[in-house]
């Protein structure tokens, strides 16, 4: 059941004062929220055909058969896929499983002919991962935080319907169908926007190093889904709503803040929380009901009859793989590139710099490329005034004209 609800900037601001006087009245309560990501691999094909994987494709041309869900189409799973699970798994510390499993989840929607998505919910590609990343929050001190993660899996995405307002119709372009994805759920073990966009903004990093996915969010390559609750602390976690439609890293710490905030607001007041779907809306600056979740649905998991499952060998040694068809996890993950947090350490021990320094440097890869460059080839000049001039006066005053500091 769908619901529109329209809201203006300045009951947006209102409801912020109001927060500030019910965060007054809740100091024993707390925040929650947990992130489901959604990136998509950079290979040539797609997850289990042949059909290219690109972005901006012109409408129903990247698409097979198979996609397509035309009878008597099989999927055939992609190696190279596995192996960007893989690396990306190992990079997040996850345990990675010998043998893992697909799925079928049901359900029907336009964009999906076949009626079901082909994933990985029962037996993953890898578990029990973590994390660690800084969080940074304008005055205050940078922090670190962990996110457990819970499962990193391997799954096919949907097509994309096309709403036309004006002729009344909607439209299906299949060439995001069957584009493959690693979805990765984190635990909830988080409590602010500003934590949520900063794990993001690290994940982005990690999967750009390992040239796992392009994380163009306006693309859609990466996609983040935010579970919120509160409850008092000692109690079990509230009622959770979901965020979604959340378009950049800066809107995922605005919609979170809003949605702790409009929750803060309905308890205050001796109301309840309400499971449902919400969606952000970046001009309002507001999150919008979009279904209930009262009833939860039924996506009817059951296994994959046409894939068998997906064997790996965890030997140790990089050369140990019996079979070219057995895909060898060692030979895959030595050669793991440097990751954010081991440069941030090699920024301070070998150019003495501050920590939230290199923490800045690293979180804006052209500052550590302009850094790095001017070091190089200028060696005379101090590391500490280059940094300052690189965050003090030229990421301030991109800040201030509202600047992508890399578009420069």
């Amino acid at each position: 059941m769908y619901r529109k609800l329209l809201f203006s900037k300045s009951s947006c601001r209102r409801l912020s004062t109001q927060y500030q006087v019910a965060k007054a009245q809740l100091q024993d309560w707390k925040s929650v929220v947990g992130l489901e990501v959604h990136a998509q691999l950079l290979t040539k094909s797609k997850l289990f055909s042949g059909s290219s994987n690109v972005f901006g494709a012109p409408l129903n041309t990247a698409v097979s058969y198979f996609d397509a869900s035309l009878p008597g189409t099989l999927p055939v799973l992609n190696r190279k896929c596995v192996e960007i699970g893989i690396k990306t798994a190992a990079a997040l510390g996850c345990r990675i499983n010998e043998v893992s499993m697909f799925d079928r989840k049901h359900y029907f929607y336009a964009d999906l002919p076949v009626g079901y998505q082909i994933t990985q919910q029962r037996a993953a590609l890898a578990n029990d991962g973590e994390l660690k990343f800084p969080v940074i929050v304008p005055g205050k001190k940078t922090y670190y935080k962990k996110a457990r993660l819970l499962q990193l899996q391997l799954e096919q995405d949907s097509g994309k319907s096309l709403h036309d307002e004006e002729l009344k119709r909607s439209l299906v372009d299949l060439n995001r169908a069957g584009a493959p994805l690693i979805e990765l759920v984190f635990a909830p073990d988080l409590e602010t926007g500003e934590e949520a966009s900063s794990l993001v903004k690290e994940l982005i990093l990690i999967l750009k190093s390992l040239h796992a996915c392009s994380c163009k969010m306006e693309e859609g390559a990466l996609r983040v889904d935010a579970n919120i609750s509160i409850h008092k602390c000692g109690e079990p976690f509230g009622v959770r709503t979901e965020v979604k439609n959340i378009g950049s890293v800066r809107s995922i710490s605005q919609a979170i803040t809003y949605e702790i905030q409009r929750q803060f607001d309905v308890v205050s007041k001796g109301g309840t929380i309400t499971n449902e779907t919400r969606s952000w809306d970046a001009t309002t600056r507001c999150t919008i009901p979009m279904r209930d979740k009262e009833v939860l649905q039924d996506y009817r998991f059951m296994p994959e009859p046409n894939l068998p499952p997906l064997r790996l060998n965890l030997s140790s040694s990089a050369d140990s793989s019996t079979s070219s068809d057995i895909i060898s996890v060692a030979s895959i993950t030595k050669d793991i590139p440097e990751l954010p947090e081991d440069t941030r350490s090699n920024l301070v021990k070998t150019y003495q710099l501050n920590q939230d320094v290199a923490v800045i440097l690293v979180n804006e890869p052209v500052l550590l490329e302009y850094f790095l460059n001017v070091i190089e080839h200028i060696p005379s000049i101090p590391a500490k005034l280059v940094t300052n001039f690189l965050i003090n006066d030229l990421l301030t005053f991109c800040n201030k004209a509202n600047i992508d500091v890399e578009s420069w």
